[in-house]
Formats: C-alpha cells, structure tokens, sequence
C-alpha cells in the first residue's frame, strides 16, 4: 500500500526553528530600536542621520507621526533596493523591518506619555544618547542577525557603494554626517554632537550584539622548534595545532608557523608553554570574534 503524499513529508521543527527564530530576533529587533528611538531621540530631537534622522526634521516642522514618515521615505528606497540588491526577498525582509519600526514608533509616542509618570525618563542628553545608542544599537545588531535592514539610508549607501566602489563606511559617514549637520543647522550644534554620539555607540553595540563578546584568541608562533612546541600545545593546552614552512622576508631564514586558536583565559598559558620550550620564538595573539568547529561553538 502506498503512503500518502502527507506521509511522505512529515511535519519536522528543525525545519520551522529557523524561520521562528529569524522572525524573532526581526520582531524583538525592530521592537527595541523603536523603543530606543521613541524615548530618547525622538523628545530631544537627537539625530544620528538615516530616514528617521529626517523624519524627526519633518516632524518638528509639520508635526506629523514620525514612524509614518519613515515609512513612507522608504517606499522608494525598497524600489532602489528591489532593482540594485536583493529583488523580492532583500524587499520583504526590509519591509516587514521598516513596517514594524514605524509602528512601533508611532504606538510608543502615543502611549509611553500615557503609562509613564515621567516621559521622558531623562531630561539629560546625554544620558539619552547613550541609551538611545545602547538600545537602538542591540535592536539593530539582531536585526542585522535576522538577515534583514531597517532599509533608509542603508540601502542607498549599499547601492553607492556597488556604483562607486568608495567603502561602506565611508558612504554611511557622508550620508548621515550631511543628515546630522543639517539638524544642527536647525536644532543647535550641540543636539548634532549627540547625533554624532548616538551613530556610534549605535554602531559599537550592534557590533557586540551581532558578533557577540569576543572569547577567542588566535596565536601565531614564529619557531624553529614546531614539533616540540606543537607537542607541548596539545599537552598543556589541549588545543589543535597547525604548523607550516615560512621563509622570513629580511633574512631569508627557514623558519616554521604554528597557529593555534585558544579560549582567551588560555593565552598566558600559551605564552608560558611557547616561553618554555623556545625562548626566542616571535608570538603574536589576535582578537578572534568567534571560533566554530571542533572543540569551539557547534558549526551551524
């Protein structure tokens, strides 16, 4: 007897975890940085540049919601995108990103005065600033960690950047240091020195949030001893070890390259080893993100 089409496709939740969990961090993401937006830059009109730099602008001077006019500058934003980046599922995923900011936007300025005996919580900018970067900045980084944008400025500086070739970082700067000197020109050189401020505690924290804390330390041995001071590694550290052939570049000098990836609590231990068996190998210890694999976090 033949089984069934339903059968033969069982319902299986590692298949539906991803898109619970993307949707999660797009939901929760958007949800703080609106959060972040609505408490602390919007009352104080701090703007660190992108569309909801200009819909603080627009606001000020017409007073319309400031989460509609950020959507509504997307619209063709999500065009440019649709044509130059990602077509329907780059467009989508910033959609319902910039759909829920705005929102959410809007519904906390109309009820946070409301629930709060005190709104804002802070009448000291800089306070503001740095939990409105905090805030936005961990919102953003799940975001990000969703694979999706909050689209504005974002997917005009991507398409200048494909166009031009200038770095992404310098096209953000231009795009949202020009937004942040014209809301000096109307709200006082000191809220833009916030603005600035805000961009990049924003950054730092969407940085942290996406990456995550940096556990790992990689360690590269400059030796001409590489099997005892791979023999010692393994033993002492218990970490896998490569080595190979370099040749020094002043010199000339056959020498030999073991690279090891360790916890960071691990690296004067690393050191003492390295010490004990050459003490004239040259070391170098740099900052890893992440490491995954084999002994480390689960690749997946």
């Amino acid at each position: 007897m033949q089984r069934s089409r339903k059968e033969k496709r069982p319902f299986r939740l590692r298949t539906l975890w991803p898109i619970l969990q993307t949707t999660f961090y797009l939901i929760v993401g958007t949800t703080l940085a609106a959060l972040g937006y609505a408490l602390f830059q919007v009352p104080f009109h701090i703007v660190s540049g992108g569309l909801s730099g200009i819909g603080i602008m627009i606001s000020h001077f017409t007073g319309w919601p400031v989460g509609l006019m950020y959507w509504i500058m997307n619209v063709p934003m999500l065009a440019l995108g649709f044509y130059y980046l990602g077509r329907w599922r780059f467009v989508v995923s910033t959609l319902i990103a910039a759909t829920v900011f705005s929102v959410m936007v809007d519904l906390f300025g109309v009820y946070l005065p409301l629930v709060m005996s005190q709104y804002p919580v802070t009448h000291d900018l800089l306070l503001a600033s740095l939990y409105s970067g905090v805030i936005g900045g961990i919102g953003a980084g799940l975001v990000y960690r969703a694979g999706s944008t909050f689209g504005g400025t974002a997917i005009l500086g991507r398409v200048i950047q494909q166009r031009t070739g200038l770095p992404l970082s310098q096209v953000y700067a231009f795009t949202d240091g020009a937004i942040i000197i014209v809301a000096g020109l109307i709200f006082g050189w000191e809220v833009a020195m916030y603005g600035f401020l805000v961009l990049v505690i924003n950054g730092l924290a969407a940085d942290y949030t996406l990456e995550g804390p940096s556990s790992t330390r990689t360690v590269t041995i400059i030796t001409n001893k590489p099997q005892e001071m791979v023999q010692a590694l393994i033993v002492e550290v218990h970490r896998g070890v490569s080595y190979w052939q370099v040749t020094g570049g002043y010199t000339g000098d056959l020498r030999y390259m073991v690279m090891c990836t360790v916890y960071r609590p691990q690296v004067n231990l690393v050191k003492r080893v390295a010490a004990e068996v050459e003490p004239e190998a040259f070391v170098t210890i740099g900052v890893s993100h992440q490491a995954l694999g084999k002994g480390f976090k689960k690749l997946a």
